[in-house]
Order: C-alpha cells, then sequence, then structure tokens
C-alpha cells in the first residue's frame, strides 16, 4: 500500500446491481457471529450481530433510489449564465426604429447579439434534492450493510486510535488487519480498498489515513449507501457502539413510520 498526497475521491462511480467479487477471499458467513480484531491483528472477540442490521434481505429497486437521491441531495449547481436583464449595458437603443435600412432593435444586449444575454440556460437556483424518507434511509442501509457481511467485505476492529497522527502506524495497522482477516487485498488494493467507520470523531486518526489515496475514514452515524458501496471493503471501529447507534436508528424509523 503507497502513500499519497491525494485524498480518495467519494464520489466514484457506484454499482449497485453487481459488485464484483472476483478475487475476494472466502470467510465465515454466519451473520450473527463474526470475529471482532484488533489493531496489531489479533482476535480480540466475538461478536453477535443483531438480524435486523445485518439479516436484512437485498433490495435492489430500494438502494437504487435512495443511492440516486443522496447524489442527487450533494449535487452543487454550479453553471450559471445571465440573461439579457443581467448583462451589462444595452440601456440605449442602439439605433431608431425606422429609416436606417436595418433590422429594428432595441437593445445591443439580446440574447441574438453578440455578448448579449443567454437564453434558456443553466442557472445556479435550480434545485436536484431528492426527499428520501427516514425508513427508507434506513432500509437501504441495511441492505447494503447485509450484503457486504455475507460476501465477507466487512471486518470489525474493536478499536483504532493513535496517540498521535503517524501515517506509518495507520499503515501497520492496515497491514495487520489484512492479514488477521485474511483478505490481502485490503492493503494492496489501489483504489477505493477500504472505508474505516469510527465510532466517534478522531482528529489523530483520521489524518493518519488522509495521506492514503485508497482508503477514507468517516464517522459511523454518517453511514449511507453511497459510501459504502464506493469501497470494497468496510472496516468497523468498536462494533458494540455501533449497533447501539443503529439500533437507536431503527427504532427511530419504526416510530416514524407508526405515526
Amino acid at each position: 500500500m503507497t502513500a499519497t498526497a491525494t485524498k480518495t475521491d467519494t464520489k466514484a462511480k457506484v454499482r449497485v446491481a453487481d459488485v464484483k467479487t472476483a478475487g475476494t477471499p472466502k470467510r465465515n458467513t454466519d451473520a450473527l457471529s463474526v470475529p471482532v480484531y484488533t489493531m496489531s491483528g489479533k482476535t480480540a472477540d466475538t461478536i453477535s450481530l443483531p438480524e435486523e442490521i445485518f439479516g436484512a434481505p437485498w433490495k435492489n429497486d430500494l438502494v437504487q433510489q435512495v443511492i440516486v437521491a443522496v447524489q442527487a441531495n450533494a449535487r452543487t449547481p454550479i453553471a450559471h449564465t445571465k440573461t439579457r436583464g443581467e448583462v451589462r449595458g444595452g440601456g440605449k437603443k442602439p439605433w431608431k426604429q425606422k429609416g436606417t435600412g436595418r433590422a429594428r432593435h432595441g437593445s445591443i444586449r439580446s440574447p441574438i447579439w453578440r455578448g448579449g444575454g443567454v437564453t434558456h440556460g443553466p442557472r445556479s437556483e435550480r434545485s436536484f434534492a431528492q426527499k428520501i424518507n427516514r425508513k427508507m434511509r434506513f432500509a437501504a442501509l441495511t441492505s447494503v450493510l447485509s450484503r457486504k457481511l455475507k460476501r465477507g467485505e466487512i471486518i470489525f476492529v474493536d478499536s483504532i486510535s493513535f496517540k498521535e497522527p503517524k501515517t506509518q502506524k495507520a499503515k501497520e495497522a492496515v497491514q495487520a488487519i489484512a492479514k488477521a482477516s485474511g483478505i490481502p487485498e485490503l492493503s494492496t488494493r489501489r483504489v477505493n480498498a477500504a472505508l474505516i467507520a469510527l465510532s466517534k470523531k478522531d482528529s489523530a486518526v483520521e489524518k493518519s489515513f488522509s495521506n492514503f489515496g485508497n482508503l477514507h475514514t468517516e464517522e459511523v452515524r454518517n453511514l449511507n449507501p453511497v459510501m459504502i458501496l464506493t469501497y470494497r471493503y468496510l472496516i468497523i471501529e468498536n462494533p458494540k457502539e455501533m449497533i447501539k447507534t443503529f439500533s437507536t436508528r431503527s427504532a427511530s424509523a419504526k416510530k416514524r413510520s407508526t405515526i
């Protein structure tokens, strides 16, 4: 794994219908009991996962709809053109209405003039936002997590922490986790290797992994299907805290759906 100065582009293309699994090593497919590793590459514990989060069925249409909505909500309209009323100049009639032998014109900033306004051009006021119901968002998230777990692409780590930002320490931790979990591709894949989900914000950890172009860190509470499907593997730090966060979100979604 090589360190680069560029962060991973989180807007990479996401394949929903079929996530490539060629070359993925076989792992324990028991969706309710998985090992938890340490940063040094040892097996610390075994954790039982809730069925409602990691045992949900794959819902392709729902995941597709939520991903399109999330990406649409992230769009920032940049292209912006000015109309004839916004461009500079054109206050005086270029020539009198009749008697010149030329066509009639009222302003040099008409769309048919060079330097004039633009007709039906893109405007930055346009909104691409789409509404996503809380229950839909959570159902799509659990569907993606369950699919990732069944394919052996989720790794649980009890804790990831550094006293100070150190890229070398982060590299050694990833290599140790890759060796312990039996997934060497985790430390050798050059593009979109893994998403590291932290239980809480930790600037030292974020800075330690920021120099790797194939890794990205994010808090568990901010996870969405787009992030998870963008990367091949998902490393979840402190899974017990993650389960509490998702259980609270599940209860909130159910409560909203019954009102």
